[in-house]
């Protein structure tokens, strides 16, 4: 990743040169600095690619003269359109426009410190590469930027500005490491050792293994993991940022907040076996908990002034001979008991008991899982919104408030008792499947008679933990959907 950097206005003298320009019109010192550099063609470049300044429209003038290598303009689109959250967007967008150069410069009328750093955040977030295992990639394939400045008036509060932001971006690339990572690498054991780099940030790292769970009575995550040779682990992450002000006692504090993650690290369905097409994917089930990890490296590394707890169930699904069979009756850590009738259907077994063990030990003001659970909300909602169910609607509202402003949109779905009904077992406490119709409800419902009545909300973000193409903040691949969504929730309603 390049260097980001924030400067006072200025005309580079090589490299490339990107104009934020507003659709009703540009004008200002440095653009004017720019056509006399081009010797008066950009104005005429920019009509003849019919570039009009709407936002995210992008047009490209070559070798322009002044020593630059080219001059990107990128559009703002209206008035209304130049807002924190889409600068940082059109950030993205201008990334691989100059990934190629090893010096550039972006510039615009009247950028805020703010803007600049929205910018900068942008920029780093699309330049995420997994490029761990690429032994054989050819120079011109590789991003060659060295810096990029961002001209604003005030450098200093952009870069003030930049820090939280750039550290909720190291978040966001934890997560992506660790779902974009083989099977074969990332196994359960794996995954919960890696967690120890957060302990640097100061959160406190605690690891479960079967030993301890199996006394503990986890019986329906350890029945999932019963049929791999890689054992089991769970996470507990701590982040204690909330003041603590002289004088409060203990029963005055304020609870914690409280976000689960499923990491599933690989999920063959286990005897319900998946199909062989596309098995290839089930690598990343378990990005709700590369989601919960990185949202808790993000949190300890600006400093949020909450209190935080994350855990995350760790297993991998395999069949084998001592594998779960469907027709088995498990016993969950609640005590309530469980007939397994698809052992694919293997998340909500390792949610259920780390859900009820977090409402239990920690008493949170609430809980929110993710988790990769269901085909059926791809169906519903395709990749452009998560399923959101929950059982509070103030923290629902929260939800999609945080979704809006981050682009990691979620659409609340509905749960009931006739949904319910559908997972009623002859023998045991309940079935973990309730057929074909209303899969993702059924799964939601499940894992309600789990939080015991805390405030709780579930997001199934099956279509959302991978990008399928190219977006402005995302590269194709993991996308660590959930980082920002969970980190605005934090910062706009719960810190001190």
């Amino acid at each position: 990743m390049a260097d980001i950097a924030f400067t006072k206005p200025a005309l580079p003298r090589h490299g490339a040169l990107v104009l934020l320009l507003p659709e009703e019109g540009s004008g200002g010192t440095l653009h004017e600095a720019a056509i006399a550099a081009t010797d008066g063609r950009l104005p005429k470049a920019l009509e003849a690619a019919g570039f009009k300044g709407k936002k995210g429209q992008t047009a490209t003038l070559w070798a322009p003269g002044g020593g630059l290598s080219k001059i990107v303009a990128i559009g703002l689109g209206k008035p209304g359109d130049i807002t924190a959250e889409n600068l940082e967007s059109l950030g993205g967008t201008a990334w691989p426009l100059i990934a190629a150069e090893r010096e550039s410069v972006i510039a615009g009328e009247a950028l805020t410190p703010e803007f600049a750093a929205r910018i900068g955040s942008g920029l780093k977030l699309r330049s995420y590469r997994f490029d761990k295992y690429r032994t054989k990639e050819k120079e011109e394939d590789k991003p060659k930027a060295e810096r990029i400045a961002i001209a604003t008036a005030d450098p200093a509060k952009a870069k003030a500005a930049f820090a939280p932001l750039a550290a909720i971006a190291e978040g966001i690339f934890l997560a992506r490491d660790l779902v974009s990572e083989p099977p074969n690498v990332l196994f359960p054991a794996e995954m919960a050792d890696r967690c120890k780099v957060l302990e640097k940030l100061g959160v406190v790292v605690e690891i479960m293994g079967p030993k301890e769970m199996k006394k503990l009575g986890f019986g329906a995550l350890l029945g999932v993991a019963q049929g791999s040779v890689q054992e089991a682990r769970m996470v507990v992450m701590k982040w204690m940022g909330a003041p603590k002000p002289a004088g409060r006692g203990k029963k005055e504090a304020k609870k914690p907040l409280c976000f689960v993650g499923k990491g599933v690290t690989f999920d063959t369905g286990g005897i319900s076996i998946k199909p062989a097409g596309g098995m290839e994917e089930m690598k990343f089930d378990m990005a709700g908990a590369g989601t919960v990890i990185g949202l808790m490296a993000a949190l300890a590394g600006r400093k949020a002034k909450a209190d935080v707890i994350g855990l995350v169930g760790l297993v991998e699904n395999m069949p084998s001979g001592n594998a779960q069979r469907p027709g088995d009756v498990v016993t969950s850590y609640s005590g309530q008991t469980i007939e397994v009738i698809n052992t694919d259907a293997e998340g909500r077994l390792v949610l259920a008991d780390v859900l009820w063990y977090a409402q239990e030990k920690y008493d949170p003001a609430f809980m929110v899982d993710l988790a990769t659970l269901t085909g059926a909300i791809i169906v519903a909602l395709g990749h452009e919104h998560a399923g959101m169910f929950a059982n509070d609607e103030a923290l629902a509202e929260k939800l999609e408030a945080a979704g809006k402003a981050t682009g990691e949109l979620v659409w609340r779905m509905p749960l009931g008792d006739a949904y319910d009904k559908q997972i009623k077992s002859d023998i045991a406490d309940m079935k973990n499947v309730g057929g074909r119709p209303g899969g993702s409800i059924t799964a939601a419902q499940f894992i309600q008679r789990f939080v015991n009545g805390k405030p709780w909300a579930h997001l199934d973000i099956a279509g959302t933990a991978w990008a399928y193409k190219d977006v402005p903040l995302i590269p194709k691949g993991a996308s660590a959907y959930g980082v920002r969504l969970l980190d605005r929730l934090v910062a706009d309603h719960y810190e001190d």
